[in-house]
């Protein structure tokens, strides 16, 4: 991704699941934005983009973080809200093991909390070790740790998988946390 691209990205990861009152925009019950209104509301922001730079930004994300409607009218972020939105997401089994990445330094509040979701939705969880990784990188030195999805869900922890793939689930306690 080129310098713009990122910063593109950034500013619709800002608005599509933070703060939409950044350039004026209102999502929808379920997250969703207007693509015509949200291209307007760029532009008057002074971050123009074209319906085509959005497509392509949206097409070329390595992490899949957004999605059209299936008319392409409509956007919205996949998961990671930290705003009320319905996603509309349907619970489900999920693997044996998910995995979850972080820095190192967030080692010894796991061990005593577990995972715990913040001010987002859902906690989130890779359904491979290297994903989560590359997560675990954004935040310092990265170490995986392994959730015992299937023993959690058997527990009668509801478990949700977002159209990009990425599992969420309300909070994972520390005693299916295992160091991978």
């Amino acid at each position: 991704m080129f310098q713009k691209d990122i910063q593109q990205s950034k500013l619709l990861s800002l608005v599509l699941r933070h703060k939409p009152e950044t350039i004026g925009l209102q999502l929808d019950p379920n997250g969703w934005a207007e693509v015509e209104e949200l291209l307007q509301k760029l532009a008057a922001y002074k971050a123009p983009m074209s319906r085509d730079e959005l497509k392509s930004l949206v097409a070329q994300s390595d992490k899949k973080r957004f999605v059209f409607s299936s008319d392409e009218s409509k956007i919205r972020a996949n998961q990671g809200h930290s705003i009320e939105v319905d996603l509309g997401l349907k619970a489900m089994q999920p693997p044996d093991v998910l995995y979850h990445g972080t820095a190192l330094r967030n080692l010894d509040s796991i061990r005593a909390q577990g995972l715990l979701k913040g001010n987002r939705h859902h906690v989130h969880l890779s359904a491979d070790p290297d994903t989560a990784r590359a997560v675990g990188q954004r935040y310092g030195k990265p170490i995986v740790l392994k959730v015992k999805a299937a023993e959690m869900h058997k527990a009668g922890f509801e478990f949700y998988r977002s159209d990009n793939g990425v599992w969420l689930c309300d909070a994972v306690p520390a005693q299916y946390i295992v160091e991978a």
